[in-house]
């Protein structure tokens, strides 16, 4: 009877955090619509754009982008001949420019050694084996690889970013310092029932909305005035969020 009343318990604190993170995302797609994030011209641009937006905004990464783009080295052929001194000279404006030219450059080699060059090739293996290929390599962690797997890719695997840790412990889906394969597996087992083709689709969208309401509502400071989810915070979030000062 206690293991019964043990698994039931767990049971529907599951579903209670399905249905939250259900609602909050269908909650931000009618506040914002399809945001069609990640804005890049090439599957390559984007695993670039997953390195230089490290420990930075995106604003300095446009900039890295276009020098790149510019100089005309934003692909694989480039990427793999350019010297390690112009690459750094190049990216500067995404700050930490050494660090993350040698990242671009391990990534590179990695694709051409293990793939053949080949985006096609990668991403055809297993999720979770290219997602392991991907961890071992110098400066990815899981949120880098989980964007290019997502973004790059369009496989279906969750983002989960410092907004999304956020937004969740404020709605009481997550606790504080919640891992990242927690959160991770809660977003993807809300959906797991979607299915088919568009999984990959809703978790784009989902991230890209998180991120959005993350930079208008849910900074470390919170302003619930006007945020959309303002109304499915749990009665006792006043106490614990803080807020700005009118």
């Amino acid at each position: 009877m206690l293991v019964c009343a043990v698994l039931s318990c767990n049971l529907i604190v599951t579903v209670s955090s399905s249905l939250k993170i259900r609602r909050i995302y269908g909650r931000l797609a009618r506040a914002y619509g399809p945001l069609h994030w990640w804005p890049a011209r090439t599957r390559f641009e984007v695993i670039v754009g997953a390195f230089l937006t490290q420990n930075t905004n995106w604003k300095n990464v446009e900039q890295a982008l276009r020098n790149l783009r510019r100089a005309g080295i934003l692909n694989i052929s480039g990427m793999g001949k350019i010297r390690a001194a112009e690459l750094e000279r190049l990216i500067r404006p995404s700050g930490y420019f050494r660090q993350k030219s040698a990242r671009l450059k391990t990534f590179t080699l990695y694709l051409d050694e293990r793939h053949g060059g080949s985006l096609s090739r990668m991403f055809a293996q297993p999720i979770e084996s290219l997602r392991d290929q991907l961890l071992e390599l110098n400066g990815v962690g899981p949120e880098t690889a989980d964007a290019i797997l997502l973004y790059a890719g369009k496989l279906p695997v969750f983002v989960v970013d410092s907004y999304t840790r956020r937004v969740f412990e404020r709605h009481g889906i997550a606790p504080a310092g919640a891992k990242y394969e927690q959160v991770r597996n809660q977003v993807e087992s809300a959906f797991k029932k979607s299915g088919g083709n568009t999984l990959a689709d809703h978790f784009n969208e989902f991230h890209a909305l998180i991120v959005e309401v993350g930079k208008r509502h849910c900074g470390t400071v919170a302003k619930c005035d006007g945020c959309p989810l303002q109304s499915l915070l749990p009665a006792d979030s006043g106490s614990r969020i803080p807020h700005t000062r009118h």
